[in-house]
């Protein structure tokens, strides 16, 4: 199945395409061609009416899953593995020359010794500190590679996306997810792994060491652990919860403040005097936040506090036990044996409790990571073919055979087209808004994919081409102009990054708006402003027209691309249209029928279905619905 402008469009399976995820099916909304609403100036803003499916619940794939983002990293990986078992075992061997101090050098006065046992005990100190800030290096620089792995594959899955996932999604939560979600695991990702390992490491090795000190000691030590280990869990349990709640919160606070801060919303909100009330509704959003932030800072604090006061005491303990040892006759135990192994049991004491920290760090980032997997695991539905077709010379043949498109399966909006475009000529597209116009021109450029029949350039299906060869063989002028926040050169060059400034310029003046470039202080390094917003919506469309001039497609679709302008800027971008379609299979989805008269054929769109096709002055003399539509089109407007 196929998503596209918000419905699902139903298809025959192709064996070149492959088959959609079976968990994951893209939900069904408005007409592809209706504007987004901008903003919710009054509510608070509500979770996306599409939300992804859950991720795999079975936690032991999931650790997979995570695992295997580090498997690129395995090798240097393996030196911090080594870097942490060297530092482990010169942390162990300190509390062993204590002993010795103790027991020997100092009683029996070897000075000697002393000195040996004093400068081990310093190297030891200085050796730890080198493999610490190696393992620091290492480490960090693995988990940000982890990190920009993670970024790039959720941007790129989201670039290949259908339309019907960015009609449905705020852009708040996309951004979310990238910014927080993937923002939120840094700390996970660059040193959790290490210190997991370090920190299991040196309990394992101090553990070892104890036991060699004595045994009795190390059960008394361990006695309390298995419970430690179960209050970690629960903890870690609860802020897995919060921790989801919390990006909800934060994904729900980014998409109002990009819709409502954005120009559009700044507008709107200050033409409708709602100021007041948004800067009420980021409030309560806010104070939601700061809710959720105290409790995640919060769960299980004093319970994990209490784990680290009991095992401050238990020097005490241990110093208990040896004192009712001997008062009851048991084995002696020697001072030095007594001060390394609580200076042992110390050691255990902050690797242990950073453990425990750990798995709670750990269940609470798998929260995080569910909301990126599911990210991931969205269903590619347009996809480029295994074998793709490259043309090297594109003529710019269109054709329309038996052409059936459905957005679900209860509405047809295209309905057996039957159309040739020759190279070179231009075909009209008109009709009654619904009629399946800007679906038909869309067709072309692949953005959707048929139901049924097939669409051909130069007599091959566009399903079978290479996505190089489909963005080179078609350009598409909108009525809604992109620009990036960026210089007029850099949007122009979006196009063509390798576009010399002779080039730009040339494109330019056949769009008509070099002049009005050249006018400006800074020319082509002019900032446009965020969405063009400093050009007027003339200049924006002759600026969209000197981007796809420079791309140089064979196959030029106008989806009304003048319908928004007045009658003047109107008919200065309509001459910067006839230079760029001069030469050119020109696709024109008209809203004004003066623009397309001299169309070498027009088709009238009735329900999905071609109810009259021809060139003007036939189709007038039809006195058909063509005929009508121009009457309409020519009827001036009476003032109210």
């Amino acid at each position: 199945m196929l998503c596209c402008g918000g419905r699902t469009a139903v298809r025959p399976p192709r064996s070149a395409l492959p088959s959609p995820h079976p968990r994951l099916r893209p939900p069904r909304a408005a007409e592809p061609t209706a504007p987004k609403e901008p903003m919710r100036p009054d509510l608070r803003p509500e979770e996306p009416e599409w939300t992804p499916p859950p991720a795999d619940p079975e936690r032991p794939a999931q650790v997979r899953r995570i695992l295997g983002l580090f498997r690129p990293y395995r090798g240097r990986l393996a030196v911090v593995g080594l870097l942490v078992a060297a530092s482990s075992l010169v942390t162990v061997a300190s509390p062993f020359l204590l002993r010795e101090v103790l027991d020997v050098a100092l009683p029996e006065r070897r000075t000697g010794l002393l000195t040996l046992l004093a400068l081990g005990m310093i190297a030891a100190a200085v050796v730890n500190s080198v493999f610490g800030v190696l393992q620091t290096l290492i480490s960090t620089t693995v988990g940000q590679r982890v990190m920009h792995d993670l970024r790039t594959a959720v941007y790129a899955r989201l670039q290949s996306m259908p339309l019907a996932f960015f009609t449905r999604t705020r852009t708040g939560e996309v951004q979310s997810r990238i910014a927080n979600d993937i923002g939120g695991m840094q700390a996970t990702v660059t040193s959790t792994a290490t210190s997991l390992v370090s920190n299991l490491t040196s309990v394992v090795a101090t553990v070892v060491a104890m036991l060699a000190l004595d045994w009795r000691l190390t059960a008394v030590s361990l006695l309390l652990l298995p419970l430690f280990v179960w209050v970690s869990h629960r903890v870690g349990r609860e802020r897995k919860k919060i921790t989801s709640q919390r990006q909800k919160q934060m994904a729900a606070m980014a998409t109002m403040v990009t819709e409502s801060l954005s120009v559009s919303g700044i507008v709107l909100g200050r033409t409708m005097g709602r100021a007041d009330s948004l800067t009420a509704a980021f409030a309560g959003e806010s104070e939601r936040l700061v809710g959720l932030e105290v409790r995640a800072s919060m769960a299980g604090r004093w319970r994990m506090s209490t784990i680290g006061v009991v095992m401050a005491a238990m020097p005490a303990l241990l110093y208990w036990a040896a004192g009712i040892a001997l008062k009851t006759g048991g084995p002696e135990i020697s001072l030095g044996t007594l001060v390394a192994f609580v200076s042992l049991q110390q050691g255990l004491l902050r690797p242990t409790v950073s453990l425990l920290s750990t798995g709670v760090q750990v269940q609470t980032s798998l929260a995080l990571f569910q909301r990126i997997f599911e990210y991931l695991d969205l269903s590619v539905d347009i996809a480029e073919p295994e074998r793709p077709v490259r043309l090297e010379k594109i003529r710019g043949d269109v054709r329309f055979e038996n052409v059936t498109f459905a957005y679900d399966a209860d509405r047809t909006t295209l309905d057996g087209i039957d159309l040739d475009i020759p190279a070179g000529t231009s075909l009209a597209v008109v009709g009654a808004t619904g009629s399946g116009k800007s679906t038909l021109a869309h067709l072309v450029p692949r953005l959707y994919d048929v139901t049924g029949g097939r669409v051909l350039i130069d007599g091959t299906d566009v399903r079978d081409l290479s996505f190089d060869t489909l963005s080179r063989a078609v350009g598409i002028v909108s009525q809604e102009t992109y620009l990036f926040h960026a210089s007029v050169a850099d949007n122009l060059r979006f196009a063509k990054p390798d576009a010399t400034d002779e080039e730009i310029r040339a494109a330019a003046e056949a769009a008509q708006i070099h002049d009005h470039i050249a006018a400006l202080p800074d020319g082509y390094d002019t900032v446009v402003g965020e969405r063009g917003h400093r050009f007027s919506g003339g200049e924006k469309q002759r600026l969209a027209l000197a981007r796809t001039i420079l791309r140089d497609p064979p196959v030029l679709v106008l989806d009304e691309a003048t319908s928004a302008l007045d009658t003047r800027t109107e008919q200065a971008v309509q001459r910067a249209i006839d230079a760029l379609s001069a030469g050119r299979t020109t696709i024109t989805i008209a809203h004004r029928l003066s623009t397309v008269r001299g169309a070498d054929q027009i088709v009238v769109l009735d329900g999905g279905r071609v109810a009259e096709r021809g060139r003007h002055a036939e189709l007038l003399a039809a006195e058909g619905r063509y005929a009508a539509l121009v009457r309409r089109d020519a009827r001036p407007t009476v003032p109210v």
